[in-house]
């Protein structure tokens, strides 16, 4: 079994969803008590601080990337950066090391592209819904993205900060992101990224009739399939 690397802590509570569904599904597939094998980094989130204008991006990285390297050394075979936004770095991040690093975005692309959709709309912190790194990433597949109105990614901004990333899950917000999702559905969009994996704790498949993209859950099975890439 190949050892998984993961950066972790940003935030904890889907950093714990890595762990659990990485495992489960490591289990289930080899069973007995069968594991992964994994070598966790977790940030301090309130130190964390990803780029929020270009001239930041190199600073940021080399944060990550200096993480990066020390999970080479200690033995990782990949890296999984456990959030999307950090994924603003990880070109430069994966120059930094010579272990492969799996691409939330790019796993992502491969899920939609096999529900045959061609355009979704994108849920994320500010920085995965206003920078260009995401829908650029998504566009290498041919799949076109939009995003919400100014006020209403302030809003979900807002919300995964001061509620999602503290576990606080409220049924208001649920039906408020609903209703983006179903503004969105109206613009155009096939299909709904959950581009920050603490969206999914709120939003469920159960909740909309539009095909829902758990990137937690995608991106965490991409790293069992390369653990038991062997």
């Amino acid at each position: 079994m190949n050892t998984l690397g993961l950066i972790g802590g940003t935030g904890w509570v889907s950093t714990v969803d890595y762990y659990r569904i990485i495992n489960r599904e490591i289990n289930n597939r080899l069973g007995g008590l069968s594991s992964a094998k994994i070598l966790l980094y977790s940030v301090n989130q309130q130190e964390f601080r990803p780029a929020t204008k270009p001239e930041e991006l190199q600073q940021f990285a080399d944060y990550l990337s200096d993480i990066a390297r020390r999970l080479e050394a200690a033995g990782a075979e990949c890296l999984i950066l456990c959030a999307n936004t950090p994924h603003m770095a990880a070109d430069l991040v994966q120059k930094s090391i010579g272990i492969p690093l799996i691409h939330i975005a790019e796993v992502t692309a491969e899920a939609i592209l096999k529900r045959k959709i061609r355009t979704v709309g994108l849920l994320g912190t500010k920085m995965t819904m206003e920078q260009s790194f995401y829908r650029d990433r998504l566009a290498r597949f041919g799949i076109s993205t939009l995003v919400p109105e100014k006020s209403e990614r302030e809003y979900i901004h807002r919300t995964i900060m001061a509620e999602l990333e503290k576990a606080i899950l409220k049924d208001e917000t649920r039906k408020s992101y609903l209703k983006i999702i179903e503004d969105l559905v109206k613009r155009g969009a096939e299909g709904i990224v959950l581009g920050c994996t603490e969206i999914p704790l709120l939003i469920k498949q159960s909740d909309t009739a539009i095909p829902v993209f758990d990137t937690t859950e995608i991106h965490a099975m991409a790293a069992v399939e390369f653990a038991l890439s062997n």
